[in-house]
């Protein structure tokens, strides 16, 4: 007689003991594991060595920054023109980024804690994939492959979904898939926006918490909250993309958990070329509130999941260092703060007893979107 056991409940099984009285045994719950969980992300040089071909393979990405019929060649040009540029600002902020470093920290800790919350489908493994940086994507899927990984989850790690970030990401996982494993035999799903989610929201609402601490309770509540993100170029919004109205949720979110304590305003940051970008830039918001007297300024970096060169460059140095105004500060980034670690394993684990392979909005391209590979790599995941 052959003996099915259930993989979501122990089994009792009868056994007699030296009396030849039934007692029983109980077999452990049997795992579906081991899950891969991949973290994507744009990630950044790590060396001063790797600036060149970090800025090349971003300058080259269409959906992030569309150059036209041109775009490689182009590419290489602007990566040259701006290479020593960018090394001498890695250079400040200590020799490179530390995307990388926060990111598998995250990855590592999340994981620890799956495998407590969701036994079933222990053990978790973390992986970390970046889109122009080490480790790319190729080289995660060959260590997954190598670790015999045949059930992942494409994480993304920006919160508010855009086609030009996360969409770039699992686009190339797509590809990648196709060439390194062409017989799928890695079965994906992917959390693919979590811009609201209570955790990401309360870990915000307690930096800025502590943030507001620095200033005297005579100023506190009047400190403008600017909420901070990576801009877009107009052609990109234009074309439907959701990114905007996600952003703002989430720093809407971040304001009714504070219950809208501090006036604020969202912000963008990090426009790059000539093109119109999405605004009012960060860098243009401080200059005009210092110009009107307004000084008690907290920065808030409501796009990223960790410090890097738009954090620690960006607004450290660009902007509160250059204004020289003691009172314009920024909030800590979420980094490996606990609470954001858990907030990360409960999106994970919310995923898997969901069993979905994505939220219900992923399948919706951007309406005036035409890329052959945006509905190829959405049909591929949603095929699973």
């Amino acid at each position: 007689m052959s003996l099915r056991l259930s993989p979501r409940a122990a089994i009792r099984l009868p056994l007699l003991n030296s009396r030849g009285l039934a007692t029983a045994i109980h077999l452990p719950k049997v795992s579906r594991g081991p899950t891969g969980i991949v973290l994507l992300n744009m990630g950044g040089p790590s060396t001063i060595a790797e600036v060149y071909d970090f800025l090349y393979r971003l300058f080259a990405d269409g959906d992030l920054i569309p150059l036209g019929r041109y775009q490689e060649t182009l590419a290489r040009f602007i990566a040259w023109r701006r290479t020593p540029k960018i090394e001498h600002h890695y250079e400040e902020i200590g020799g490179g980024s530390p995307i990388r470093k926060w990111s598998e920290f995250q990855a590592t800790e999340m994981c620890k804690r799956l495998d407590k919350l969701s036994p079933e489908t222990a053990p978790h493994k973390g992986y970390v994939a970046f889109r122009y940086a080490k480790p790319l994507t190729d080289e995660t899927l060959n260590q997954m492959q190598q670790d015999g990984i045949k059930r992942a989850i494409a994480f993304t790690q920006y919160p508010q979904y855009s086609c030009s970030t996360t969409g770039s990401s699992l686009n190339e996982l797509w590809k990648v898939t196709r060439s390194l494993d062409p017989n799928s035999e890695i079965k994906w799903s992917v959390i693919d926006r979590w811009p609201t989610h209570s955790g990401l929201v309360k870990t915000f609402a307690r930096l800025i918490k502590d943030k507001l601490k620095e200033y005297d309770e005579k100023v506190r509540d009047k400190v403008i909250l600017l909420f901070s993100a990576h801009s877009l170029p107009m052609s990109v919004v234009n074309r439907g993309d959701p990114y905007p109205a996600e952003v703002a949720a989430t720093a809407h979110s971040v304001m009714s958990e504070l219950k809208f304590t501090n006036p604020y305003r969202l912000v963008w940051q990090s426009q790059v070329g000539p093109s119109a970008w999405l605004g009012a830039q960060t860098s243009d918001t401080v200059k005009s509130l210092v110009k009107k007297g307004q000084t008690n300024i907290i920065l808030v970096p409501i796009a990223f999941t960790s410090d890097h060169i738009e954090t620690l460059h960006e607004l450290d140095l660009e902007i509160i260092k250059e204004t020289k105004v003691e009172s314009i500060k920024r909030a800590e980034s979420l980094n490996g703060h606990p609470m954001f670690i858990d907030a990360l394993a409960d999106v994970v684990h919310n995923h898997l007893k969901e069993g979905a392979l994505a939220s219900n909005q992923y399948p919706m391209q951007c309406p005036m979107c035409t890329k052959e590979v945006c509905s190829n790599s959405r049909r591929f995941f949603l095929n699973q």
